[in-house]
């Protein structure tokens, strides 16, 4: 559909609609009220359509190197058309889903359907919780950092973060809700972390403990180095792909992209969330348990990135809480008045939130 798109420029591209989406909130928030009728039904059709626009432009991307992994999910998509033998070790939900859409559909086909499975729940999760602002959640999503990136390279585990925000719509029918962390788990094992962080903070409500506990992540981090990558690569609960992002020791880990080293800009880009949190909690006083569980999770499961900073590969894990920051940062600003001309702060913390994006993807 977009092959007439030089691929040199499709990344950029996308990133340029949402800047223009982005303007036109922020001149939006300056002349309208947040409440005003004409802004809801505006914003309201621009979802749907920048919604259906980015499922298609994500789903009928060229197969191409730029696109990271889409080349090697081919390979695998190819091999299972011929009809040769493809073991199935992990990821089994993931895995099997490819190998039946190969019976039925081509490569076009299935990266298109991730791409419904990967933004629908987004959108599922901000209609539950936004409800007529659901669209202002729905574009956080879209300009968060590693958004893109989750859903044309780390698909599977772009697709584990989506099951685990599905889940999360049926909060209050739990059966239905740890079935769907299943699903994630599924669609890519190292959903057990914010599967993990998720218990843990539903069983020891204390939001203080998730703070404390992501500030001693720090200095630990900076004191054990990759000694936690070790320690964690040694652990049972990593498997084989697992323990090569934490210890980058295969050659099949290495050629793919990723800066070591302790990394103060993501560190910083994290912090804006849990600066959030602490804020809403501890100084405007939300006690909302949907969003203090919320936050115990992103807490936890970003203090595990943290610890193993310096590995090769932790951009692999930072998703795996980063994925729960516009949820974070825009929940309680459409669910309770916090100040006044909120919509107007709205607009400056959306564009603070989407420059960091735009600078790393597109400028640098």
């Amino acid at each position: 559909m977009f092959d007439w798109i030089p691929v040199e420029f499709y990344i950029a591209i996308q990133y340029n609609i949402l800047l223009l989406v982005l303007l036109i909130i922020i001149a939006n928030s300056w002349v309208y009220d947040v409440r005003d009728q004409q802004s809801l039904q505006f914003f309201q059709i621009l979802g749907v359509s920048l919604t259906v626009f980015m499922i298609l432009y994500m789903g009928q991307r060229q197969i191409n190197y730029r696109f990271g992994d889409t080349v090697n999910y081919n390979k695998a998509y190819k091999i299972m058309l011929s009809g040769e033998s493809f073991k199935i070790e992990k990821d089994y939900l993931f895995n099997y889903m490819m190998l039946y859409c190969s019976k039925i559909m081509s490569i076009h086909g299935f990266l298109q359907l991730c791409s419904v499975l990967y933004m629908v729940p987004c959108y599922l999760f901000s209609k539950k919780y936004f409800g007529n602002y659901w669209f202002f959640a729905m574009f956080m999503f879209m300009v968060s950092f590693s958004f893109w990136a989750y859903g044309v390279n780390g698909v599977r585990n772009g697709l584990g973060t989506s099951m685990f925000l599905l889940a999360l719509v049926f909060y209050q029918r739990k059966w239905l809700m740890y079935a769907l962390f299943g699903v994630s788990y599924f669609m890519h094992a190292s959903l057990v972390i914010p599967i993990a962080a998720f218990i843990v903070s539903g069983l020891y409500k204390n939001p203080k403990a998730y703070l404390v506990i992501w500030l001693l992540a720090i200095p630990l981090s900076l004191a054990g180095g990759s000694a936690w990558s070790t320690f964690f690569a040694n652990l049972g609960f990593a498997e084989d792909r697992t323990q090569g992002y934490l210890t980058g020791g295969s050659e099949e880990y290495n050629n793919q992209f990723s800066q070591t080293g302790f990394r103060w800009d993501f560190l910083l880009y994290s912090a804006s969330a849990v600066v959030a949190g602490w804020y809403f909690i501890f100084k405007k006083n939300i006690t909302d348990k949907f969003y203090v569980h919320l936050f115990g999770t992103y807490c936890i499961a970003n203090a595990f990135w943290i610890l193993v900073i310096t590995a090769a590969f932790s951009n692999r894990f930072a998703y795996l809480s980063w994925f729960l920051m516009p949820a974070v940062i825009a929940y309680p600003m459409f669910r309770y008045k916090i100040w006044d001309n909120q919509y107007k702060i709205f607009g400056v913390i959306i564009f603070l939130y989407f420059m960091f994006t735009y600078f790393m993807n597109v400028i640098l």
